[in-house]
């Protein structure tokens, strides 16, 4: 059973930066390979519907963004580390929420259990 796990949240003041990461783990060959997945990032806000932030394909590794983090956040992939990271800069209030990862390919769709990230003063 593929796992996945968030890292990286915290508080963090307006106008700071986080790294998000979550480590996959539990590929079998019925699954594929944490290469074959597009990789994205959720969050949810209280009292608000789940939004998707980003999303990195497999092969090539192209990435999309929400148009509310463009130019703000960056995701990218370490293959070999089983590991997708979110990128989090110039982090506004309004940009708190709980963060998933979620891994999608043909054969499964998997999330991970969270990480909280609050931006305040």
């Amino acid at each position: 059973q593929v796992q996945l796990v968030e890292s990286g949240g915290g508080l963090v003041q307006p106008g700071g930066s986080l790294r998000l990461a979550c480590a996959a783990s539990g590929f079998t060959f019925g699954s594929g390979t944490f290469g074959s997945y597009a990789m994205s990032w959720y969050r949810r806000a209280p009292g608000k519907e789940r939004e998707l932030v980003a999303t990195i394909t497999n092969i090539p590794g192209r990435t999309s963004y929400a148009d509310s983090v463009k130019g703000r956040f960056a995701i990218s992939r370490d293959n070999a580390k089983n590991t997708v990271y979110l990128q989090m800069n110039s982090l506004k209030p309004e940009d708190t929420a709980v963060y998933y990862c979620n891994a999608r390919n043909r054969l499964g769709d998997y999330w991970g259990q969270g990480t909280q990230v609050t931006v305040s003063s």
